[in-house]
C-alpha cells in the first residue's frame, strides 16, 4: 500500500495590514469563476445533445472516396460564410441582460461598403433559397423603378391655395370661423400648416411677370404691325430729342457767348466795383483836420451818453382817462363790423354755399388724382437703388433688314439682356448701369543712363516716332 501523502496546510498569514492582502492566493476562485464563464458562454454537458458531443465515424463504410474538383471545391466555400467576418459571429450564450434594447442602425453617407462587399445578390455570397437574398433583389427593382419613374406634376406651383378648401368644415361663407382658428385645428388635427411670413405674400408690383414683344418684332411681321412698331420707336425717339432741346434751352442757350478779350474786360469790372468809391473817400478825408484840431472841437461840445438816461414820467388822470375811452370807441367800432359782416354773410349765403361746393369738388378731384397715380405706381418699377429703371429702346428690324426666315433673320436683341430687364421692371434686381473706369495716367520718366546731353525727353520721342513711321513707309515700298 502506498502512503497517503499527508494534505498541504494552508500557511495562515497575518492580514492586520491592507499590504498583507497581496499575499492570500485567490488562484482556485478565479479558476471557478472563469469555469462558470465559459459554461454559461458555451453551455454544460446536461444541456447539449448527443449529436453535438459525439461523431459516427462513417468512413470505413464508403469505399470510393470522391474527389473534387477546383470548381466545385470554390463552390463549397461560397457557401460557406466569409472567415474575414467569423470574428463578428456571436457565440456566447450569455443572454442579454437588457431585454428590450433598442438597435439603433446608423445612416451610412456615401457607398455602402457593407452592401458591396457582403451582398448575397452576387453570385459569391447568393445562398439557394435565402430570404435575405430575396429582400436584395426586391430592393434592387425598388431602387430602379424609382430611377425610372418620371416625375408627375399634377398642379402649379405658383398658384395660390388655401388649406381651408382641403380640410371639410373650416371654411364657410358666413365667416365665423376666422384664420386663426382655423390655423390652430389644422394642426390638432394632424394638418398642420406652416405659417409663412407676411412679406412673402405681399406684391411689390402689379405688373404682369411676362409681357408679349410687339408683334412688329417677329422676324416675319404683317405691315400694319411693323408700321405700328416704326411709329412707337419715331414717338419716343422725339420726345427724348425735344427733351433734350428743352435741357439745352433752358441752360446753355441762356448765356451769351463771349470773347476771352470780352470776359477778361468784364472779370476786372466785377472785381472793381467798390475800388472808385474808396478812392473818392480818400480824397474827402483830406479836408478833414487833423488830430490836435479835433480835440479842440471836441472839448467845446457838451457830452451826451450813447444811452440816454430814461426820465419816470407818469400819465396824468385825464390821459388815462383818454386813453380807456379809445379803448373802448375801438372796441365798438370792432364790434359793430363784425355784426355788420353777419348781415352781409346772411346775405350771400348762395354764393358762400356755392364757394364750398367749388372747394369739396377740388378736393375730390384732387383725391381722385392721387388714387389714380397710387394705382398707376403699382405697375410701375420702383426704385431699389440709386439709379431708376428706363425702359429699354424697343428692338426694330427696318424693312430692308426683314429676311422672312430664321436663317437670314438679323438679331438685334439678346434673350439673357431681355430676362434682366424683366426681372428689374418686376423689382426683383435693382437697376445697376456700367461703370467706366479711367485708366490712371503712367509717368514715364527717362533714366539718367539713356540720357543724350541737350537732348529733352520729349525730343527724344519725336525722333523714335519719326524713326517708326519711315520704317513703315520703307516696308511699304518694298511691298
Amino acid at each position: 500500500m502506498t502512503a497517503v501523502e499527508p494534505a498541504t496546510k494552508k500557511k495562515r498569514i497575518s492580514k492586520k495590514n491592507k499590504s498583507a492582502w497581496r499575499k492570500t492566493d485567490i488562484q482556485d476562485v478565479e479558476q471557478f469563476l472563469e469555469d462558470q464563464r465559459q459554461e454559461e458562454r458555451v453551455g454544460t454537458f446536461a444541456d447539449k445533445q448527443d449529436e453535438d458531443l459525439f461523431v459516427v465515424d462513417t468512413s470505413l463504410q464508403n469505399t470510393k472516396a470522391t474527389v473534387l474538383s477546383v470548381k466545385q471545391k470554390r463552390k463549397m466555400n461560397a457557401k460557406k460564410p466569409m472567415r474575414s467576418h467569423q470574428a463578428l459571429e456571436n457565440t456566447s450564450k450569455v443572454q442579454d441582460p437588457i431585454a428590450k434594447r433598442n438597435h439603433v442602425r446608423q445612416k451610412k453617407n456615401g457607398r455602402n461598403i457593407e452592401l458591396e462587399v457582403c451582398n448575397p445578390t452576387k453570385p459569391r455570397h447568393r445562398q439557394a433559397n435565402s430570404d435575405r437574398a430575396q429582400y436584395y433583389v426586391k430592393l434592387e427593382q425598388r431602387l430602379a423603378d424609382k430611377k425610372n419613374k418620371k416625375l408627375a406634376v399634377e398642379k402649379d406651383i405658383w398658384q395660390e391655395v388655401d388649406f381651408r378648401d382641403e380640410i371639410p368644415g373650416l371654411k364657410d361663407e358666413k365667416g365665423w370661423i376666422s384664420r386663426d382658428l382655423a390655423l390652430h385645428t389644422a394642426g390638432n388635427i394632424g394638418k398642420k400648416v406652416v405659417k409663412t411670413h407676411a412679406s412673402l405674400h405681399h406684391k411689390t408690383t402689379k405688373a404682369k411677370k411676362f409681357e408679349l414683344p410687339h408683334p412688329g418684332m417677329s422676324y416675319n411681321p404683317a405691315p400694319e404691325d411693323h408700321q405700328a412698331l416704326i411709329e412707337q420707336v419715331v414717338e419716343r425717339e422725339e420726345g427724348i430729342i425735344k427733351k433734350e432741346q428743352h435741357l439745352k434751352r433752358v441752360t446753355t442757350s441762356m448765356f451769351s457767348k463771349v470773347t476771352p478779350e470780352e470776359r477778361d474786360r468784364r472779370r476786372l469790372k466785377e472785381m472793381s466795383q467798390g475800388m472808385e468809391e474808396g478812392e473818392e473817400g480818400s480824397e474827402v478825408d483830406e479836408d478833414v483836420p487833423t488830430n490836435g484840431e479835433k480835440k479842440e472841437d471836441d472839448d467845446e461840445k457838451p457830452y451826451h451818453t450813447i444811452n440816454a438816461p430814461v426820465e419816470n414820467k407818469k400819465k396824468s388822470k385825464q390821459a388815462r382817462r383818454k386813453e380807456l375811452k379809445q379803448k373802448e370807441l375801438a372796441r365798438q367800432t370792432e364790434l359793430k363790423r363784425k355784426l355788420k359782416q353777419q348781415t352781409a354773410d346772411l346775405i350771400r349765403i348762395k354764393s358762400i354755399r356755392h364757394e364750398l361746393d367749388d372747394e369739396e369738388e377740388d378736393l375730390n378731384d384732387l383725391k381722385k388724382r392721387r388714387k389714380q397715380r397710387a394705382e398707376k405706381a403699382k405697375f410701375e418699377p420702383k426704385r431699389l437703388g440709386r439709379h431708376k429703371f428706363e425702359e429699354p429702346d424697343l428692338d426694330l428690324n427696318l424693312p430692308e433688314d426683314i429676311a422672312g426666315n430664321l436663317r437670314n433673320v438679323k438679331t438685334e436683341s439678346s434673350l439673357l439682356k431681355d430676362r434682366f430687364h424683366t426681372l428689374q421692371r418686376n423689382n426683383m434686381l435693382p437697376t445697376t448701369k456700367l461703370v467706366s473706369r479711367k485708366k490712371s495716367k503712367v509717368k514715364r520718366f527717362e533714366r539718367n543712363s539713356h540720357k543724350e546731353p541737350g537732348v529733352s525727353y520729349n525730343d527724344l520721342k519725336e525722333r523714335r516716332r519719326a524713326a517708326a513711321a519711315a520704317a513703315k513707309a520703307a516696308a511699304n515700298i518694298k511691298i
